[in-house]
């Protein structure tokens, strides 16, 4: 009877224990959070690393994954470590028995029965190593063992090991030893990083290489005795310099690293950025502002016009210069005159005005606001495409009294561009609107020029692969017709001193572009878009300082050209189809005319008086005429031929000097530019 009592009692017990067990389990379940608060990592559109940023207290601690670590170092681990892993429930009944075997005949451990299961429940809560220590960390495999995988319990395990100083995680160690992601890990480097969390102070490769040296040599002779490696690859691992140094963390594309930097699990943000083009396009700044010695700083934004993905974002011109941690294309600025366009492609849209319609050049008065142009003269009456082509005040300050300076505001609003207008402005900036009298963004700015890319279609600009791969948003802002009429003006802008125009190159893709000055020269800013891109460039100071003289024709345009040159030499397939068709529509403002009242042809390039610059020997222009049907060109008398597969004329100096350039029509009638060539040789 006393037995059976004695009996009833212990299965009492170890159901009571069991559920203790149970409850414990649900009341106070392991802190698995832990393994979710890493560092953050940005990488670029192909997965290169941008930028890496330290987590809580400073530690190095990146999520690790199985598609980024070397199949065989788990395995030379789980061999090293805990060779039953995935056949035991958390705890290894045979370790425990073994260890309890060498106490009771030694009075000391000789091996260790941790799993990987208690190892990654202690880093999950370190405690002194005790009895009573270990006995809650076979409790708490136990917990995770239920919860977890045993890929995922790897995982974890190696997210937090240590390494050494502030370094968890076999990522952080790979690549702060060694510069490499662990899936690149050779023999020597793998052997070095098991065998450093046993006693990662003791053996940190920077501080104490002998020790490192003489731990790692004790895994690789384990490694060939478990036959995880042979004893000649082996032999060479052990010949390799242990790393005397750690390695720098990538610091690159700072400030589109610092705004997308995501701390939650896993700590990762792939952007759009192509690494390539951020590297070209920041020396490309640093270099237009290399000798600037006012405090200038720059912004630049580059935007694939198919998908909408930031490219490039460069947001000062280096952390060194004047507020050069400090995100410019975020920054809010006056645009200066880069929202004329979209004021006249609104009036386009009212069918107010046209491209060819007649406009009053001269002074005027809009309710007691009397703009002037930049270069305070008056040109009387005007084309449309001309006053936006040359950037006119007045005709621009017409179109908006016409649009409606509140109307086009809230257009802008609606398309999610937020007008910021200055404070002390009691009703918006009305008609100063047009001149740049309210506050944009340069990422702003992208987005107007990506619609006009994109036939008047707005969506926003994308920063990472998760918009990518969201719904897309998308905003009519203008009608197809009016964006390739506004595209096609601002293709056929004035070209920069010494360069021909793009659209009329050869080889290179037409460029619709606008610059921009705002009040006091504080900032000048160059947009457009070509070769399947959008560029929008800012110049000025950080501080809002003034810079006397520097437009932005003349600081931000020719680092506009430079960058649509490195995108066109860099994505070939990129090229957009040039539209030159400036049609003329009626107009209340003015009488409207047509657009070539000429009886004959017109050349539209190179103008009479033109210089044209070669920048390299036998470069091609090509030559375009407007009026009078098909053409012949001839240069001092020769006939220029048709290029075969453009079917565009496309002249071929052999040497620089004076031209006669003569076009012909099907009736005879001709034009004639003389030119100087410079540069060919």
């Amino acid at each position: 009877m006393p037995m059976a009592r004695w009996g009833k009692r212990s299965i009492g017990a170890v159901i009571a224990g069991f559920a203790a067990i149970i409850l414990t389990d649900f009341i106070a379940p392991p802190p698995l959070e832990k393994a979710r608060a890493v560092s953050a990592i940005v990488v670029d559109n192909d997965r290169q690393w941008l930028h890496a940023f330290a987590g809580d207290e400073g530690r190095w601690r990146f999520a690790a994954s199985f598609e980024e670590i070397d199949p065989s170092f788990i395995d030379k681990l789980i061999a090293i470590e805990d060779k039953r892993f995935f056949h035991h429930p958390g705890i290894d009944p045979a370790a425990i028995l073994r260890a309890a075997i060498d106490w009771a005949r030694t009075g000391q451990i000789r091996s260790g029965a941790s799993t990987i299961t208690m190892q990654t429940a202690r880093l999950l809560e370190p405690r002194p190593r005790t009895l009573p220590s270990k006995a809650i960390e076979m409790l708490r495999a136990l917990q995770i063992e239920r919860r977890l995988t045993k890929k995922e319990i790897l995982e974890i395990y190696l997210t937090l090991a240590p390494y050494g100083g502030n370094i968890e995680g076999v990522r952080a160690a790979s690549r702060l030893y060694f510069g490499k992601d662990p899936v690149a890990l050779n023999d020597a480097e793998q052997a070095l990083l098991i065998a450093l969390p046993q006693a990662p102070e003791a053996r940190r490769p920077d501080r104490r290489p002998v020790a490192a040296t003489a731990a790692r040599q004790e895994i690789l002779e384990k490694l060939v005795r478990l036959e995880r490696l042979n004893a000649d690859r082996a032999d060479e691992a052990a010949q390799v310099p242990v790393p005397a140094a750690r390695q720098p963390m990538p610091q690159l594309a700072y400030h589109t690293a610092h705004r997308l930097a995501n701390y939650t699990w896993p700590g990762f943000t792939q952007t759009t950025i192509d690494l390539a083009m951020q590297e070209r396009a920041s020396a490309a700044l640093r270099a237009h502002l290399d000798g600037v010695r006012d405090g200038a700083s720059g912004a630049v934004l580059i935007v694939e016009n198919e998908t909408g993905a930031v490219r490039a974002a460069v947001g000062s011109s280096g952390l060194d210069a004047p507020g050069g941690w400090i995100n410019l294309n975020f920054a809010v600025r006056s645009p200066g005159s880069t929202l004329k366009p979209f004021i006249y492609a609104q009036a386009f849209e009212d069918g107010r005005v046209g491209p060819g319609t007649l406009i009053d050049d001269m002074p005027r008065s809009f309710g007691g606001y009397t703009p002037e142009n930049f270069d305070r003269t008056f040109r009387g009456e005007v084309r449309v495409a001309t006053a936006l082509q040359h950037s006119l005040n007045i005709p621009a300050v017409a179109a908006l009294e016409l649009v409606g300076a509140e109307r086009f505001a809230n257009k802008l609003k609606n398309a999610g561009i937020a007008l910021r207008t200055p404070r002390k402005a009691e009703k918006g900036a009305g008609l100063a609107l047009a001149l740049g009298g309210t506050g944009v963004r340069g990422v702003d700015l992208a987005t107007l020029y990506l619609a006009l890319a994109n036939h008047g279609e707005m969506t926003p600009v994308k920063w990472t692969h998760a918009e990518l791969a969201g719904d897309e948003k998308t905003y009519r802002f203008m009608s197809e017709d009016n964006a390739r009429r506004v595209s096609a003006i601002l293709r056929a802008s004035p070209s920069l001193a010494g360069r021909a125009p793009s659209v009329l190159s050869e080889r290179a893709s037409p460029i619709a572009f606008k610059t921009g000055t705002s009040y006091g020269y504080r900032d000048a800013w160059s947009a457009g878009h070509g070769a399947g891109h959008t560029i929008v460039v800012w110049i000025g100071r950080a501080d809002g300082g003034s810079r006397p003289g520097q437009t932005g024709r003349k600081a931000a345009a020719p680092l506009l050209f430079s960058l649509f040159d490195l995108v066109q030499e860099t994505y070939r397939d990129g090229d957009e189809a040039g539209d030159n068709a400036l049609e003329p529509v009626g107009d209340p403002l003015v009488v409207s005319r047509g657009v070539d009242d000429a009886p004959g042809p017109q050349i539209v390039f190179p103008q009479n008086g033109a210089e044209l610059y070669a920048s390299q020997p036998m470069r091609g222009f090509a030559l375009a005429a407007r009026g009078g049907g098909e053409h012949t060109w001839y240069a001092n008398g020769e006939v220029i031929e048709r290029s075969a597969t453009s079917a565009r004329t496309i002249w071929h100096p052999q040497r620089p000097g004076f031209y006669t350039i003569t076009v012909v029509d099907g009736a005879g009638r001709s034009t004639v530019s003389k030119i100087r060539l410079v540069g060919a040789s």
